[in-house]
């Protein structure tokens, strides 16, 4: 997929690759710059992940997605390392160690722009070309605390969050978040961004600057191993589609397909390709007539 030739890259994920930390002790690459750009590259974008960390514990990281994936790491202290536990279906995480702000003022080179923040990372302004700026604002919306740093700032305080929503052209965020990201919602839809609202295996909500809302069905999904990530692809999927200038509701549908996919097997690798999403897309078209 080469959206523009002379953008450096199609998709560009800003945030924390992160060390997940599960209940067995087990270390696995995670953060939603990690998964959203994994989703590209496996749609044929080329992929660039801007993070912050400890440079030798990334490449480790992603060693297995190294073909997949270009990887720009910021020096700091430490990599963010999430302690991830789940009581019943509920995911808890904490964080254990923090890699600190992203800088201001990064110049990029991309056809998307996914601002992907985990806790509180994300810079506010940035230099070059992005022809879409996506922004999946959760990292922004939690409240974190770590062992190693204290207490995790904002980078931006809420007007300046609203601020930074009001130069992206799209949002997704799932429905336990959306009473958290009310001003940065508000902010979007201001300048004409669309929001989408996940909610599981509910129907995505699609909220338009127009005021109009559109619900976008979810396909079903038998037996789901985790949903880890499926936000995040949801997103990347979402984006990818809507710069390639999809209707809405069809680039709904498509990412709606991506997540679904993604869920039906553990792990970053049951991240779909795009004929593995778009046989999902045929299949759930011919369901519902």
């Amino acid at each position: 997929m080469n959206m523009n030739d002379d953008l450096h890259y199609d998709y560009t994920a800003v945030g924390h690759v992160t060390i997940d930390v599960l209940q067995d002790g087990s270390r696995q690459p995670g953060g939603s710059a990690f998964y959203g750009a994994l989703q590209a590259a496996r749609l044929g974008a080329r992929a660039l992940i801007v993070t912050r960390g400890v440079a030798r514990e990334i490449d480790a990281l992603l060693e297995p997605f190294r073909e997949e994936l270009d990887v720009r790491v910021l020096p700091a202290a430490h990599t963010t390392t999430l302690l991830t536990t789940w009581t019943g279906a509920q995911r808890r995480q904490r964080v254990l160690a923090w890699a600190g702000p992203i800088a201001e003022d990064l110049a990029f080179d991309t056809a998307v722009l996914h601002l992907a923040p985990v806790a509180r990372e994300s810079p506010r302004r940035w230099r070059g070309r992005a022809r879409f700026v996506g922004l999946t604002p959760q990292g922004l919306a939690r409240r974190w605390s770590d062992a190693t740093n204290g207490e995790i700032s904002s980078t931006a305080p809420a007007r300046a969050q609203a601020e930074l929503a009001r130069r992206c052209d799209a949002l997704v965020l799932s429905e336990h978040e959306r009473s958290f990201c009310e001003q940065l919602i508000a902010g979007a839809r201001e300048t004409g961004a669309l929001v989408a609202v996940t909610a599981a295996e509910r129907p995505t909500t699609i909220l338009c600057a127009d005021g109009r809302e559109l619900r976008v069905q979810v396909p079903a999904v038998a037996d789901a191993a985790d949903d880890l990530g499926a936000g995040d692809v949801f997103a990347a999927a979402f984006f990818l589609a809507l710069c390639q200038r999809s209707p809405v509701e069809a680039a709904a549908r498509f990412a709606n397909c991506a997540a679904a996919v993604r869920v039906r097997a553990a792990g970053a690798g049951a991240i779909g390709t795009r004929a593995q999403i778009d046989a999902r897309v045929r299949a759930s078209a011919d369901a519902h007539g």
